[in-house]
């Protein structure tokens, strides 16, 4: 008997759809599926897994050599640590201040963090950038002098936590172009009670929700000349989208470099997005950050008791950059269905890939598994003016206050099955992928005008190709 590969089947039931066999109700022109897209990490997707588990599997090419150490590191991510002096002296040293007592707590199942949605819920998964007008000796953001760059609510006993943010919620209201009416909310964010003296005047607050960690090793080993090669800063070919790069401090090179991680790309390798999320969100010194976060006005953290020096060895520190790195994509769903083709034909129409853009080939990289890869992640890495709705305006290396890096696309449409929300854009304001849509201004206003001018059906489309990726 004739066995047929599940992929053969589903271009064969393709080719189908061209010839008319298929259909909506109508026959329209679409894009064609494209070799590969089905599988968005390349070798490394993730085809064992896809419901509430979907984010949790090592890429599927995994060597003898780093599974374990991959195994090891996600441990590290999942197991709260705990303050010093303890038993565990692996994994003591939290605080004296953190935003949490684990990874994830801010990811869960190493998925999307959900904002609070009153003023009574604490801040877990979302966090809040502080600087003031001020940059710092690389170019970056000046933290406030008593609270520094980012602000952590809890804290070790018998030390008083920095402060409390609070949440207020305003609706906005609107119609598409056919006179659907839509809603909107818009968050605001106020920190009170702050426990070491008055904020700065002129504090810039910018809230920061808590990423999907799929196919981050990934997107670092994407060519930097081919991020550059997409940049255009001053819209040189007049086509309104002008992305650029963010060149940030590198502190193992001790030099600047590009930006690819952060909402505005303000981390350039993942090593060093992995030592900030130990050093800020759960006061873990490490390789990178060995300092604890404590400032002149903070005397009870600068006496407070801690664990190592620094907290996590390299060795250990090392192992959870692997599994940071090789957390898999998982595969498409019905990426060949007629439905699914129309929506990514009007997503293509719209112009919204000018910004996210849909594939990349892999460079060289430390990880083997991670090389010469063809990827579907969805985005340029680049900043974007994003408009006023959107904007922090908290300037951060390059970036602007109205500039964000482009998120990847890759999976978000099972964060509903992994996390139970769809809570999308850089503080979760969007309750999924029509209000995120609909929040995007600036560069990316005519790709949401165009949203807007599409009959229900089209738009109906078009979000079930964003479910699909």
């Amino acid at each position: 008997m004739l066995v047929v590969h599940p992929l053969l089947a589903s271009a064969f039931s393709f080719l189908l759809l061209l010839n008319g066999a298929l259909g909506c109700g109508e026959n329209r022109s679409t894009l064609p599926v494209e070799t590969g897209e089905w599988l968005p990490g390349g070798e490394t997707t993730n085809t064992l897994l896809l419901g509430v588990n979907a984010f949790i599997r090592p890429a599927e090419n995994i060597t003898t050599e780093h599974s374990p150490m991959f195994f090891t590191g996600n441990s590290f991510f999942n197991q709260p640590w705990v303050e010093a002096p303890a038993t565990t002296d692996k994994r003591d040293g939290l605080g004296p201040f953190f935003n949490a007592r684990a990874c994830s707590a801010c990811h869960p199942r190493d998925g999307r963090g959900t904002p609070p949605e009153t003023a009574e819920e604490p801040f877990l998964g979302l966090l809040l950038r502080l600087s003031v007008g001020e940059e710092d000796t690389y170019g970056g953001p000046m933290g406030d002098p008593a609270y520094g760059t980012q602000l952590q609510p809890q804290a070790i006993p018998d030390i008083a936590p920095e402060a409390t943010p609070q949440i207020s919620i305003e609706t906005i209201e609107g119609t598409y172009d056919d006179g659907t009416p839509y809603e909107l909310v818009k968050p605001t964010y106020i920190i009170t009670a702050p426990a070491y003296g008055p904020l700065a005047e002129d504090l810039k607050i910018s809230p920061r929700i808590a990423t999907q960690m799929i196919g981050l090793g990934l997107l670092e080993a994407i060519r930097e000349t081919d991020i550059l090669h997409l940049a255009d800063p001053n819209d040189e070919n007049n086509d309104g989208i002008s992305g650029k790069a963010n060149y940030v401090w590198d502190e193992d090179q001790q030099e600047l470099a590009l930006g690819r991680f952060g909402h505005k790309a303000n981390q350039p390798t993942l090593r060093q997005q992995v030592a900030s999320a130990f050093h800020g969100d759960l006061g873990i010194t490490n390789p990178v950050f060995p300092d604890e976060n404590c400032f002149e006005a903070q005397e009870d953290c600068l006496n407070a008791t801690v664990g190592g020096t620094p907290d996590i060895a390299e060795e250990e520190f090392h192992k959870v950059v692997v599994y940071n790195s090789l957390v898999a994509v998982p595969m498409r769903r019905a990426w060949d269905t007629e439905e699914i083709l129309i929506g990514k034909t009007l997503f293509h129409d719209a112009k919204c890939t000018s910004c996210h853009t849909p594939s990349h080939r892999t460079g060289e990289h430390d990880l083997e598994e991670l090389t010469e890869q063809l990827i579907w992640p969805y985005t340029d890495l680049l900043l974007h003016d994003m408009g006023e709705g959107l904007a922090d305006n908290r300037p951060d290396y390059l970036a602007n206050g109205q500039e964000w890096r482009t998120p990847p696309l890759w999976g978000l449409g099972l964060i509903p099955v992994v996390n139970h929300h769809h809570r999308l854009l850089h503080d979760g304001r969007a309750r999924g992928f029509e209000e995120a849509i609909l929040w995007h201004g600036g560069e990316a206003a005519e790709s949401r005008d165009a949203f807007k001018a599409m009959p229900k059906e089209d738009r109906d489309y078009l979000i079930r190709f964003l479910e699909s990726l």
